[in-house]
């Protein structure tokens, strides 16, 4: 809150004496003041490099998504998406999410899925504020030992 002394006021019942007047700008705590709205594309991406860093999870995406996003990713200048799989809706409190994963042949798909879903609400509640109401995982793909990555590593350098 912003403190402003005005002039001095004569006081009425002794016309000596001179007080001061305080003027208040502003009203309130500073996080009060405004809106913050996170788009989803925020929300995405966070959800998305929370899934990856869960041992089990091979990729994000269904096989077609995953085949576009290695061509895109090839083109120069080209990123890698770490939305790819990952669709949320975002309220102004909450927000939900839906991913789609391909996981590591041999794990426990049901615990994958649960380390997702702790790793994903822990992240994004935390770097948004947000409250996570579902996380729904959908395994498209197991990725087998003696299967060829689609992200093969380029040979330039």
């Amino acid at each position: 809150m912003t403190e402003m002394t005005a002039e001095p006021e004569k006081d009425p019942q002794d016309p000596t004496a001179q007080t001061r007047r305080t003027v208040r700008r502003g009203g309130g705590d500073p996080a009060t003041r405004g809106r913050t709205t996170i788009a989803d594309g925020v929300v995405e991406k966070i959800a998305g490099l929370a899934a990856r860093d869960v041992l089990g999870v091979h990729a994000m995406g269904s096989g077609l998504s995953r085949t576009f996003g290695v061509v895109r990713d090839r083109v120069p200048g080209g990123s890698k998406s770490v939305t790819r799989g990952v669709k949320a809706e975002v309220g102004e409190v909450q927000t939900a999410l839906d991913l789609e994963i391909v996981v590591d042949y041999g794990v426990s798909i049901a615990d994958v899925a649960r380390a997702v879903r702790e790793n994903v609400i822990a992240a994004v509640e935390r770097m948004t504020g947000l409250d996570v109401v579902e996380v729904n995982i959908a395994v498209s793909d197991v990725k087998l030992p003696e299967e060829e990555d689609e992200e093969p590593e380029s040979r330039l350098q």
